[in-house]
C-alpha cells in the first residue's frame, strides 16, 4: 500500500537512475530541428483552429501572474505540496503594493473569464497558457515550464452529466487525431516512422473499473497495464476515493467535480464528472498523459469537496465566493498539454525537443548518450 500512497502525488519517475533505464536507446528523430519548428507551429495552428470550431470557443488573453489573494491560482493537488512562485511588487514605493504569483494553471481564472467576456451556455474560450511548476521532478516528459491549451465553456445545469462530458472528450480526440494526420501530410517522414498511428477512437473507462482489473497495482502501473490493451483511453472519476481506499490520483477540490454520483456498474455506484486522456507513447514506451478536464464544481459540490479535503477556509476567497453566489457560469473545461501533444505527434523522445526551458545537466547528458538533444 505504500506504493499506492506514493503514487497519488501525480506523474513522474522520481530519480535519474530509474530514468536512465527507461529512456529509449534506439532513438532517431524523424525531423531535423528546423523541420521540428515548422511542424510545431503547423500542429499548433491546426489544434487551436479546430478546437475553436468543435467546441465553439474564441481565443483570449490569459495571465502569467495573478494576485495571491484572488484564489484563482491552481494548486494542482489537494495537499498543497506544489506551491506557486510568489513575489512582492513594491509598487509606488510600497504605498500600493501587490503580492503576486506565477500561475501553475489557468483552471480557475478561465471560469471567471467566462463571466468577464459575457459567455453564454454553449460558448467558451481557448487560451495559449504558459505556467511554471517548480515542484515537478524533471524527466523526459515533465518540465518546470508548462504550456497548455487551456479551454473553458459555459454550460447549463442540464449539461452536468457523464454523457455530455463524453461527447466533449470525443470532439477533443477528433482534433488531436486530425492534427496527427495533418502533421503526417506535411512531413511524410513521420508517417514512415515505425510507430503505430493513434486509434480513431478513445476507450472510456472509470477509474474504479481499472482498479477492479488490477487491484494490487498502484495507479501509474494500472494505467500502464490498461494501455497495453487499449492504447488511447479516457479515465472517468479521478479524485474520488475508490474501493481500495485511495483516489486514482489526488485532484484539487475546487475546480473539477469528482464527487457527483454518475453511473452504477457491477453493483457499485461511481462518482466523478471529470477525467484524463492517456495514450501509449510508442517512442518512450510509456504511458503519456495528454489532457485533464471535467465538469466544474457547482456551489454544492464545491462545499462538499472542500469539506472532504478539510479546506473549507478556501470559501472566503473571491473565486470561491463567486461560485457560491452564482456570479460565474457553470462550466466544463480542461487543459491539453501543448509540448506533450507535440512530443507525441512528432515522435519525439523528450519534451525538450519541442520546447525551450531549463534542464539539469544530468538529464541533458542522459539524453545525449541516447541521441536525444534538447533545445537551448
Amino acid at each position: 500500500m505504500l506504493d499506492k500512497v506514493a503514487d497519488l502525488a501525480g506523474p513522474g519517475i522520481g530519480n535519474y537512475e530509474d530514468l536512465a533505464k527507461i529512456l529509449p536507446t534506439d532513438y532517431q528523430s524523424a525531423l531535423s530541428p528546423k523541420e521540428t519548428q515548422l511542424a510545431i507551429y503547423a500542429v499548433k495552428d491546426y489544434i487551436e483552429e479546430n478546437l475553436c470550431k468543435e467546441l465553439n470557443l474564441i481565443r483570449v488573453q490569459v495571465p502569467l501572474i495573478v494576485d495571491t489573494q484572488s484564489g484563482v491560482n491552481d494548486y494542482l493537488d489537494r495537499d498543497g505540496s506544489r506551491t506557486p512562485i510568489q513575489f512582492h511588487i513594491n509598487n509606488d514605493y510600497n504605498q500600493h503594493p501587490l503580492d503576486a504569483e506565477v500561475v501553475q494553471a489557468a483552471t480557475k481564472w478561465k471560469r471567471m473569464a467566462l463571466a468577464q467576456f459575457g459567455m453564454e451556455p454553449g460558448e467558451g474560450l481557448l487560451t495559449d497558457m504558459r505556467a511554471v511548476r517548480k515542484d515537478y521532478f524533471l524527466d523526459h516528459d515533465h518540465s518546470v515550464y508548462v504550456d497548455q491549451w487551456d479551454w473553458e465553456r459555459a454550460i447549463t445545469a442540464v449539461d452536468r452529466n457523464l454523457d455530455f462530458l463524453t461527447a466533449v472528450v470525443k470532439k477533443i480526440w477528433k482534433v488531436i487525431k486530425g492534427a496527427e494526420q495533418h502533421a503526417f501530410d506535411l512531413f511524410p517522414a513521420l508517417r514512415d516512422d515505425p510507430y503505430p498511428e493513434l486509434p480513431d477512437e478513445l476507450v472510456f473507462l472509470h477509474a474504479e473499473e481499472i482498479l477492479e482489473r488490477y487491484p494490487h497495482l498502484p495507479r501509474k502501473a494500472r494505467e500502464t497495464e490498461i494501455l497495453q490493451e487499449f492504447p488511447a483511453i479516457f479515465i472517468y472519476g479521478i479524485g474520488w476515493t475508490l474501493a481500495d481506499g485511495y483516489p486514482h490520483e489526488m485532484r484539487a477540490a475546487d475546480y473539477d467535480d469528482w464527487v457527483t454520483e454518475t453511473v452504477e456498474k457491477n453493483g457499485r455506484l461511481m462518482h466523478g464528472l471529470n477525467g484524463d486522456i492517456l495514450v501509449w507513447n510508442p517512442v518512450t514506451r510509456r504511458r503519456h498523459e495528454l489532457s485533464s478536464m471535467g465538469v466544474r464544481v457547482n456551489k454544492h459540490t464545491l462545499h462538499q469537496q472542500l469539506e472532504i479535503t478539510n479546506q473549507l477556509h478556501f470559501l472566503d476567497m473571491p473565486y470561491h465566493q463567486a461560485i457560491l453566489n452564482d456570479e460565474i457560469p457553470l462550466s466544463i473545461g480542461g487543459g491539453i498539454g501543448q509540448s506533450r501533444t507535440q512530443m507525441l505527434l512528432l515522435h519525439k523522445a523528450h519534451l525538450g525537443e519541442v520546447s525551450v526551458t531549463v534542464w539539469p545537466q544530468i538529464l541533458k547528458d542522459l539524453g545525449a548518450e541516447r541521441n536525444i538533444f534538447v533545445l537551448e
